[in-house]
């Protein structure tokens, strides 16, 4: 079966939350696992201070492995990054609000070379400024802790989370548009139990719910989870 953006509650495994040392063989696990899409974060030590992973370890995994990848453009300047990785061949990118000028621009040339686009926001930037864009949003990424902090293991999620993703979902279903919402940031299962009927459509699996040291158990126990949401 082909696979589709639009499939029920998509688990997303982040790729800097796998081991960095040995990423082909944790990505091959993945995809062994049944995973179909993984989360790329690209940090360009600006924007956060935080950089783990380089845009040629990227292109050389693109060659390696037939996941989607869902990159998660972290930059104070979006141009250089978003060509080198619309060349590498990446399925869907977004980048934050906060830092790009022109975001109807952006989302025009992300789109017009056939990779689906949307923005991110960090945990304090307002839903609302969202209101002219969401309907040219192929998905919306919600950070739920604050981007590049993940190391700090006093980093929770934000307690406003569930109202952010409760008033995202009824702006997309006010314009009656298809966009996706994904969540990242100590994504659990108790997330996805909450918000996998419908209204989280991506969940970015970090060490909180996916286990490198055993992640065909991890994915076993979030599979059975998604499955009593819809068929997989």
């Amino acid at each position: 079966m082909s696979f589709s953006w639009r499939k029920s509650c998509i688990v997303a495994p982040s790729l800097i939350c796998l081991d960095l040392c040995n990423l082909q063989a944790q990505v091959e696990a993945c995809e062994a696992a049944g995973i179909e899409v993984l989360h790329v974060d690209i940090i360009d030590g600006h924007f956060s201070p935080s950089l783990p992973l380089g845009l040629e370890t990227v292109r050389r995994l693109r060659q390696l492995t037939r996941l989607k990848f869902d990159v998660h453009l972290m930059a104070t300047d979006n141009d250089y990054f978003v060509d080198e990785l619309i060349d590498i061949g990446v399925e869907q990118l977004v980048f934050h609000l906060e830092t790009e000028r022109h975001v109807d621009n952006q989302l025009n040339r992300i789109r017009a070379k056939g990779v689906r686009a949307g923005v991110a926001l960090k945990p304090s930037t307002p839903v609302g400024l969202l209101d002219c864009v969401v309907e040219k949003c192929d998905a919306i990424l919600l950070m739920l802790i604050n981007p590049g902090y993940a190391w700090n293991k006093g980093e929770k999620q934000v307690a406003f989370a569930d109202r952010k993703i409760r008033e995202l979902r009824a702006l997309i279903d006010a314009c009656g548009s298809d966009t996706a919402i994904s969540i990242d940031g100590r994504v659990s299962t108790q997330n996805i139990a909450d918000y996998g009927a419908g209204l989280v459509d991506i969940f970015v699996g970090g060490t909180t719910c996916i286990s490198r040291d055993d992640i065909a158990g991890s994915v076993g126990k979030l599979n059975a989870l998604r499955a009593t949401f819809a068929p997989l």
